[in-house]
């Protein structure tokens, strides 16, 4: 499903349901994260590894372990640039060589309405009032939880490039649907999305990065986002 959203330099690789990959062997630095964790955490932790690892062996890389850096970002191998998500019954990992990217977020989310009190919080003004038109003209789609999931893959590219927080009042982003998809209840809805960044943004080679952009989807009761920050 997500691979949809990615250039053909990303290699993504995603599961649904319960499959074999929620049971899949973790590295012993692995384990050592998940000694105490709960069976769902674990099963999602193994999965979204299991995936990340497909992915490195499409792009001819090494299985290795997948740790958390400080920050809690996920570390990976020299030469690569990735992300990964899970939500409940489906997670994914995207990964690139890092020439070809200089960064990539993605986020999935369950197809369903926000918590009414997150949005107070997460959304600016302008996004708010965004979010109520696309509401009135395309009511088949949570508009909300696409947007929380869009800041979601937005900081998850802007980290890599910084190493700095990014709070959610910190991008303005507008999502779109396509104009040429139909957004049908419980189907599918496809579109585009623009990150304008209210502080300085990442440098790139020789050039500041004010805008980030990216895609979404909605199916099969998951919301997905992604991000891809291009060299040039």
């Amino acid at each position: 499903m997500i691979e949809e959203l990615l250039p053909d330099s990303v290699v993504a690789v995603d599961t649904h349901g319960e499959d074999g990959l929620r049971d899949a062997p973790l590295y012993p630095e692995e384990e050592a994260l998940m000694a105490r964790a709960v069976p769902k955490r674990r099963r999602e932790f193994s999965a979204v590894r299991a995936c990340a690892r497909r992915a490195m062996e499409k792009l001819g890389v090494a299985p290795q372990p997948i740790v958390p850096g400080e920050s809690g970002a996920p570390r990976w191998p020299a030469g690569l640039v990735g992300s990964m998500t899970h939500c409940d019954g489906y997670c994914a990992a995207a990964l690139a060589r890092a020439t070809d990217l200089a960064s990539l977020g993605i986020d999935a989310e369950p197809d369903g309405p926000l918590p009414p009190d997150v949005g107070s919080y997460v959304f600016l003004p302008t996004e708010s009032a965004r979010l109520r038109r696309l509401a009135e003209e395309h009511p088949a789609v949570h508009w909300d939880r696409l947007l929380f999931s869009a800041k979601e893959s937005v900081y998850k590219a802007w980290f890599p490039l910084t190493g700095k927080w990014l709070d959610f009042a910190e991008a303005d982003i507008e999502v779109y649907a396509d104009a040429d998809r139909d957004l049908v209840p419980g189907g599918r809805g496809h579109g585009g999305l623009r990150a304008r960044l209210l502080v300085p943004g990442p440098w790139v080679g020789e050039r500041r990065v004010q805008w980030f952009e990216g895609r979404w989807t909605v199916r099969d009761g998951v919301v997905a986002t992604t991000v891809v920050v291009p060299h040039s």
